[in-house]
């Protein structure tokens, strides 16, 4: 659901106050270190209940400060001026707060127990530097980033993740240290989870696929067809009794090595030009413009979910950090031409340098504001 106001608590180095953010696009302009990138990760807190930057909670709390507050209210629909009518739907409301480590999540003054339900409730897309590790990273990125995606429209993925891992995590320390009736309980759990994660990534691949080429031609205007591959550690249509199999064949080399060679945690996404590796002759534009592709499509995958689940947000809260300086002046035309246009219902926030042309991306509602030691100020609406 879109923001109409967001506030904050001792959150980094931003001002105690609540912005008024109603409208389709939010322009925070300003100097590096002022505060921009901080207002963003407090919305994607906001959404998803953490932060995108990976960092523990612990080093959020401003200088001085044993916690933080965040809070906003959320609507049906979005703009001040260009949304629609909001009818008589009641805003929505959602906090975080934490002291001393003991944090708590609230919805309409609900009490979440686990913040997949406040990431199923209104999630984020962010648009970042650090997404470069998508195109050119270590495959554990690019399976983190899929799974997060697969996490946007299932909550039982989640659980069916969260699962894996934690059996995982058992198999290989019966590995270590050599219990094998202990693999003989835990193998069966081990398969069954996997082959749910496998499931859910032939189904987001393709999702992603065919949108994946198609969007990334239309920035980059490449000439060349560049797709998006999944290779599934194990065979693309096995069953659980080949799958064990597979296990048992595997059990003597991962019982010297003490650890799983197989499984979904070993999966490979990865992205093809030609027949071989994208990645190995990409420029760093090239990659860099990937990894916002790839950002894309998440949005309008988890719309069209939106639609046909008839349930949710239509749009996820867009997020975009510094990222159209990454584009020449063509390919920022193209790819601002992705984002959902105006009165679609879909909010994005951007952050800009005082220098950037950022009046000519307004597009209709929006407000913006000057941002400066964590403050913001001199709001305009264009």
């Amino acid at each position: 659901m879109p923001f109409r106001t967001a506030g904050f608590h001792a959150f980094r180095n931003l001002k105690d106050a609540d912005v008024d953010v109603d409208a389709e696009r939010v322009f925070l302009v300003g100097e590096n270190g002022q505060g921009k990138t901080n207002f963003l990760e407090a919305l994607y807190y906001l959404c998803c209940g953490s932060s995108f930057r990976g960092l523990v909670d612990a080093f959020i709390p401003r200088a001085g400060e044993s916690g933080f507050g965040l809070r906003a209210l959320w609507s049906e629909s979005v703009g001040g001026v260009a949304g629609g009518s909001r009818g008589e739907i009641p805003d929505e409301t959602v906090s975080v707060s934490m002291e001393n480590s003991a944090k708590e999540i609230r919805l309409n003054d609900k009490v979440l127990r686990d913040r997949k339900e406040l990431v199923f409730h209104s999630p984020a897309v962010v648009f970042c530097h650090e997404d470069f590790a998508f195109a050119a990273g270590d495959p554990e990125r690019r399976r983190f980033f899929f799974d997060q995606c697969s996490g946007m429209i299932s909550l039982s993925y989640i659980e069916s993740l969260r699962a894996y891992k934690r059996v995982l995590k058992q198999r290989n320390a019966a590995l270590k240290e050599g219990v094998h009736e202990l693999l003989e309980v835990l193998d069966p759990q081990f398969v069954r989870y996997g082959l749910e994660l496998m499931e859910a990534r032939r189904r987001i691949h393709g999702l992603f696929r065919t949108s994946f080429s198609e969007l990334y031609e239309r920035v980059s205007e490449f000439g060349e067809k560049v797709e998006l591959e999944y290779s599934s550690s194990w065979p693309a249509q096995a069953g659980r009794d080949e799958v064990m199999d597979i296990l048992a064949a595997k059990r003597d080399g991962e019982m010297l090595m003490g650890t799983t060679r197989s499984g979904p945690h070993r999966d490979r996404w990865n992205f093809s030009c030609g027949g071989s590796l994208f990645t190995d002759k990409a420029s760093t534009g090239q990659l860099r413009l990937v990894s916002l592709v790839l950002r894309i499509v998440e949005t309008r995958v988890y719309a069209d979910y939106a639609r046909s689940a008839a349930a949710g947000p239509k749009w996820p809260i867009l997020l975009l950090d510094d990222v159209l300086l990454e584009l020449d002046p063509g390919k920022r035309k193209r790819f601002l031409e992705l984002l959902p246009g105006r009165g679609s219902g879909a909010q994005a926030f951007f952050t800009f340098l005082p220098g950037e042309p950022w009046t000519e991306y307004s597009g209709g509602d929006t407000i913006a504001y000057k941002v400066s030691d964590g403050g913001f100020t001199d709001k305009e609406r264009l």
